[in-house]
């Protein structure tokens, strides 16, 4: 009870929260006085989403006030915080986002309501990013001298957790210990996991079918990832953002395509295999050589059998090796994809410079297109792109017959979604297909 009470303080502390009037059907007046953080999170987890918490850390404080001197300290403050608000309001969908509080003197957090229209956690850091560089421009307007040093990490919040307001608080310190990278318990834990993770290799591989939208055969497989059973670590939300913040990324997505090449083998599946690949990892100097290591390891699976996807959500701008690895694995035999195209303001200059074998249209285009006409349009928007482009299209996230025939009305190739199947291992995938 003791330990109960002392982290129902620490979450009831955060109290400058921001609550713009338009907000309060998330937060209804009674809940106000309760606790608006632990029922806001609630009501996301009653709508299937999932909450990260993000806390952006300001490490130069301090010496701020040292150079700026108490009265323009003061007003440098009043001026982060409202530049701060102005932009998350600005940058992310006000729709997302349940509450903003600050640490007064040691920075911001946000909790960032994520549904399946976010879909990866590559997404949330391009978001930290671009708040941090938005508030430093708009600061260095009236204080060009004093620049924050701003920290950040995130963490999501478990949903499986017996009390909603632990959950919280452990997800909190989680999140703060990311944005500091201290040597203390949180941190270390969690570079404990993800570690033995790596080294064991305790990932689960899941497949979703990919349907000719005319036919209704399977053409396809997309190998999706999960964590440990039973733990956090299952999400794969969780899985990753901890891998990217702790630099295992790129060995836990080569240990996700080394595990597909066991399951074609295992399974001696024939149909595509689709995989997916952040530009970071694409882009790591050693990846074509690890890559022709599981070619010379699995002789007899054709690299024509794979399709690479690049998660369009993750810019490719700067990344100096992507475009020549892509196209060694061009010359090697694999296809490539590109995966969440329309959600993002990256995806032209993703398919202009890759110009890929397969456009993947996400979910935002796709859900309740049958009600939407501006949707549909959209659609065919970017049909017109893949025709002049030479690709086929892919339509993610159909949930109903509605759906699927707007696709089968505009010819689009192929899909995938609950309405055709939920993932499932390999082995039973192929058994039922």
């Amino acid at each position: 009870m003791a330990q109960l009470k002392d982290i129902g303080t620490n979450v009831l502390k955060w109290t400058r929260i921001v609550l713009p009037f338009k907000r309060l059907r998330y937060f209804p007046p009674q809940f106000i006085v309760r606790n608006p953080v632990v029922e806001g999170v609630k009501l996301a987890f009653k709508q299937g989403c999932e909450v990260a918490i993000l806390v952006f850390n300001i490490n130069n404080l301090k010496e701020l006030h040292g150079l700026l001197g108490e009265d323009y300290y003061r007003a440098f403050i009043k001026e982060l915080k409202l530049s701060f608000r102005t932009v998350v309001q600005l940058e992310l969908c006000d729709e997302d986002v349940l509450v903003l509080h600050d640490h007064y003197s040691d920075g911001f957090t946000l909790f960032l309501k994520v549904d399946q229209n976010w879909g990866c956690v590559f997404e949330i850091d391009a978001a930290l990013s671009k708040v941090i560089k938005e508030v430093k421009q708009k600061l260095s307007l009236s204080f060009p001298c004093a620049q924050p040093e701003f920290e950040s990490g995130y963490m999501f919040i478990e949903k499986k957790h017996y009390s909603i307001q632990e959950a919280i608080y452990k997800a909190h310190q989680q999140a703060l210990a990311m944005a500091e990278k201290r040597i203390d318990s949180e941190f270390n834990e969690m570079l404990y996991m993800i570690r033995k993770i790596v080294s064991k290799k305790e990932i689960r591989l899941l497949a979703q079918p990919i349907i000719d939208v005319e036919s209704k055969v399977v053409r396809a497989w997309e190998m999706l990832t999960r964590g440990p059973r039973d733990t956090a670590y299952e999400s794969p939300l969780t899985l990753f953002s901890v891998a990217r913040q702790t630099d295992y990324l790129y060995d836990l997505e080569m240990i996700v395509l080394e595990k597909t090449f066991e399951q074609i083998q295992k399974t001696a599946c024939k149909h595509a295999i689709f995989v997916n690949f952040t530009p970071l990892s694409l882009g790591n100097k050693t990846f074509i050589r690890d890559l022709n290591k599981l070619l010379e390891r699995y002789k007899n699976i054709p690299p024509s059998q794979f399709t690479i996807e690049i998660t369009e959500r993750d810019s490719i701008e700067g990344i100096e090796l992507l475009l020549d690895n892509i196209k060694a694995l061009r010359c090697i035999g694999f296809q490539i994809a590109v995966d969440d195209t329309g959600s993002g303001y990256a995806s032209l200059n993703t398919i202009s410079a890759i110009m890929p074998d397969i456009i993947k249209i996400d979910r935002s285009v796709i859900q309740d297109i049958d009600k939407n006409p501006v949707k549909e349009s959209m659609l065919k928007g970017l049909l017109l792109v893949a025709k002049e482009t030479g690709s086929l299209v892919v339509a993610e996230g159909i949930e109903n017959a509605e759906e699927a025939s707007v696709l089968s009305r505009n010819n689009v190739d192929l899909a995938q979604g609950y309405f055709f199947a939920r993932p499932e291992s390999l082995q039973k995938s192929l058994a039922s297909s």
